[in-house]
């Protein structure tokens, strides 16, 4: 069936999409993937190609974002999705015992929805509560330490057309009006998030860190949020007063500059002292020269493949290896000499031409050559001794 979306959904798709920059217009996939599940209940393939004509994507990328976050639901999804949190913490408080009395109770299983469309059930791997547990979610609000009896009692409250309280957060809204939320939109129920509050183990570290002055370093809780314009003029003045501080150049002293044997270096024209002319250059400096390391320098391995340099690293040759460097050892023949310097990029050639990757069509190491020599071979014990296939396994069972 295909789906018509409404002049609203349309306008606030607009309005998603023109919150991100012309050339990332993608990156809006997201909530538009809600949207479309506030208006069905769920993602459908007339969703997913609303989402890629408003984009400009295709039908295959869309769904390979929405198959991959399970917030975007693919079948429809009842006013209320309960999830039960079956993971290792929540488990062993109750959790699973928890899980197994609605679905007995509701007469559903996971991800499967009540005749009356209200409840959809589902076990969830963590709900980010391990404090609380067990923790249910209704629409991703949260129920803590609930056991089997009190979550019964809040489906049932749920399928009678009540509105239980959350432990903590706003009160109860429908999937879709979830999904809203989700897009990126206000809940714009009256007093949606006048209710709820922290939960005791949430407080808990904040009165132990107040209890021990424990702090971060120059925090001051009441120091004010500043605005953009108010953050770049910071930084600007900033920026200038780190220019200002910069010391002026130095200028050159007209004055002769003695050279190391007490006499004056040499001047140019304007009586100003020309800079000394540099040793001799005898080579790049060694590293035992400024370390006292005598590991000797060696060209630095950007220009090698990854693999090369791994490969270099886990069993140096002759020629790049140095007996005393950290962690390294030179390998020897077992006489305790060193082989001749080799060539990694020689070596590294020669593994990959040995072990040629496979092609599209195939598995690696399925050669035609290896198909067609076992051929043959089955073939010739065939006509060796007259027997076919049949009679060929026949003779290997009796063997």
């Amino acid at each position: 069936m295909t789906t018509t979306f409404t002049d609203e959904t349309r306008e606030r798709a607009r309005e998603i999409i023109a919150r991100y920059p012309a050339d990332r217009s993608r990156s809006a996939l997201l909530p538009l993937l809600h949207l479309v599940q506030a208006e069905e209940g769920y993602v459908s393939p007339a969703g997913v190609a609303f989402c890629a004509e408003v984009l400009g994507l295709n039908k295959a990328q869309v769904g390979a974002v929405a198959t991959f976050y399970t917030m975007y639901k693919r079948k429809p999804t009842g006013d209320f999705l309960v999830s039960v949190c079956t993971n290792t913490m929540c488990n062993v408080l109750g959790g699973q015992e928890v899980y197994d009395t609605l679905a007995e109770h509701l007469g559903v299983g996971h991800d499967e929805t009540t005749a009356d469309g209200t409840i959809t059930l589902e076990h969830a791997e963590c709900l980010a509560a391990c404090d609380y547990g067990p923790v249910m979610t209704v629409n991703y609000d949260f129920f803590d330490g609930v056991d089997a009896s009190t979550a019964v009692g809040v489906v049932d409250e749920l399928r009678a057309g009540g509105r239980p309280m959350p432990t903590r957060g706003a009160r109860l809204c429908t999937l879709k009006e979830m999904a809203v939320q989700l897009a990126g939109f206000a809940d714009e129920r009256d007093g949606a998030v006048a209710d709820g509050g922290p939960g005791e183990p949430t407080l808990r570290g904040l009165r132990l860190a107040q209890q021990h002055g424990v702090s971060v370093p120059g925090f001051d809780p009441n120091t004010p949020i500043r605005s953009k314009a108010e953050a770049d003029k910071a930084a600007a003045e900033a920026k200038a007063k780190a220019e200002a501080a910069k010391p002026a150049p130095v200028e050159a002293s007209a004055a002769p500059v003695k050279g190391g044997d007490g006499a004056s270096a040499p001047t140019g024209a304007a009586g100003v002292a020309q800079p000394a002319k540099p040793a001799a250059a005898t080579g790049p400096a060694k590293p035992a020269d400024a370390s006292g390391s005598t590991t000797r320098d060696v060209k630095a391995p950007d220009d090698k493949s990854p693999q090369v340099r791994t490969a270099e690293t886990r069993q140096p040759d002759a020629d790049t290896a140095v007996p005393d460097a950290p962690g390294t050892k030179v390998p020897t023949d077992g006489s305790g000499t060193a082989p001749a310097a080799g060539d990694a990029q020689s070596a590294e050639a020669a593994g990959v031409a040995a072990n040629a990757p496979a092609g599209d069509g195939k598995p690696a190491g399925d050669e035609a050559g290896a198909q067609e020599r076992n051929l043959t071979e089955a073939k010739a014990g065939t006509d060796a001794d007259g027997a076919g296939p049949a009679d060929a396994n026949e003779t290997g069972a009796q063997k």
